[in-house]
C-alpha cells in the first residue's frame, strides 16, 4: 500500500512530479510512493490502479504549475472542467477521505484562486503548501521529504532505520580506516627499526629476522642458534682479517695474518 500519492496535470509540470516521486521513491522505497506511470504495471487497468491507490494513501503531493488550470481539452474546454477529469479525480478523492493534501507550488505558480476551482475542489485554495523551484531543487526536494516523515508516522520510522544504518556505516567505515592506519603505521614502525639496526650494524638477510647480519664486530659475538654472518673488519692497518664462523651455539674466532718481512725485493 502506497504512504504517497503523487498527483500532477498532462501538460503541466509532468517533468517535476517525474523527479518528486523518484526523490521520495529512493528515499522512503519504491513501493511506499504512488506515481501514475511508474507504478501501475503493464496490463492493469488504468482506472482501478489510479483509485485503489488514492483510496489507500495516507498523503497527496498536488503538483500545480503555472497551467495546472488553463490547461484545455480538444474542444477547447478547460480539462479543470470536466468532472472525470482524473487529477480532479484523484484531489476530491483525498479531500473526501480527510486525509494529508499538500499542494506543490512549481517555480513562478502563485497561491491558487479559489475562483478557478470547482466547487469539490474549492478548499484546496486553503491547504498549505510548499514551493518546488528548480534552481533549488535539492534543497526543496529534502525539505519535502522531512515534511511528509515529520507529518507520517510510517515514513519517519522508515527515514530513522535509514539514518541509523548510515550511522552504523559510517561508524564501521570510520573503524576500518583507523585499523588500515594504524597497520600501516606499525609496518612503518618495523621498517624504522629493521632500517636502524642496519645503521646500528645489524641487519636482517632473510626478510623475516631468521638471519642476523652483524656489521663491523669488534669482539666476540653470540646470537645463539642461527645463521650469523659478520662483514670483513680491517683493523690498523689491514694486516689481517676477523670474522666470526659456526652455528653460534659457541664462537670461533679465527684470525689470518700476514707475516710482515723486510722487502728485499724478493718473493
Amino acid at each position: 500500500m502506497p504512504d504517497v500519492f503523487v498527483n500532477y496535470r498532462t501538460g503541466d509540470e509532468e517533468s517535476t512530479a517525474t523527479m518528486i516521486a523518484r526523490e521520495l521513491a529512493r528515499r522512503f522505497g519504491s513501493e511506499r510512493i504512488f506515481f501514475a506511470s511508474h507504478s501501475i504495471e503493464p496490463g492493469h487497468r488504468f482506472p482501478t490502479g489510479l483509485i485503489t491507490a488514492v483510496e489507500q494513501c495516507e498523503a497527496l503531493l498536488a503538483v500545480i504549475g503555472r497551467r495546472w488550470s488553463e490547461v484545455q481539452r480538444a474542444s477547447g474546454r478547460f480539462t479543470l472542467e470536466n468532472e472525470q477529469d482524473w487529477t480532479r479525480r484523484e484531489i476530491r478523492t483525498a479531500l473526501h477521505r480527510g486525509i494529508l493534501v499538500i499542494p506543490v507550488l512549481v517555480g513562478r505558480a502563485t497561491r491558487i484562486d479559489r475562483a478557478v476551482l470547482p466547487d469539490d475542489l474549492r478548499e484546496l485554495a486553503d491547504y498549505q503548501y510548499r514551493r518546488f523551484d528548480h534552481r533549488n531543487a535539492e534543497t526543496d526536494l529534502a525539505a519535502l521529504g522531512d515534511a511528509l516523515a515529520r507529518l507520517l508516522p510510517e515514513l519517519g520510522a522508515v527515514d530513522r532505520r535509514a539514518q541509523e544504518a548510515r550511522e552504523k556505516g559510517e561508524v564501521k567505515s570510520r573503524e576500518k580506516s583507523v585499523r588500515n592506519g594504524r597497520g600501516a603505521e606499525n609496518a612503518r614502525m618495523r621498517m624504522r627499526d629493521v632500517e636502524q639496526r642496519v645503521r646500528g650494524g645489524v641487519g636482517n638477510l632473510n626478510g623475516d629476522l631468521s638471519g642476523t647480519f652483524v656489521n663491523e664486530p669488534q669482539g666476540p659475538v653470540n646470537t645463539g642458534r642461527g645463521h650469523q654472518y659478520n662483514a670483513p673488519h680491517f683493523e690498523g692497518d689491514n694486516t689481517g682479517v676477523q670474522f666470526t664462523a659456526g652455528d653460534n651455539s659457541g664462537t670461533v674466532h679465527q684470525r689470518f695474518e700476514r707475516e710482515r718481512r723486510p722487502s728485499d725485493g724478493r718473493r
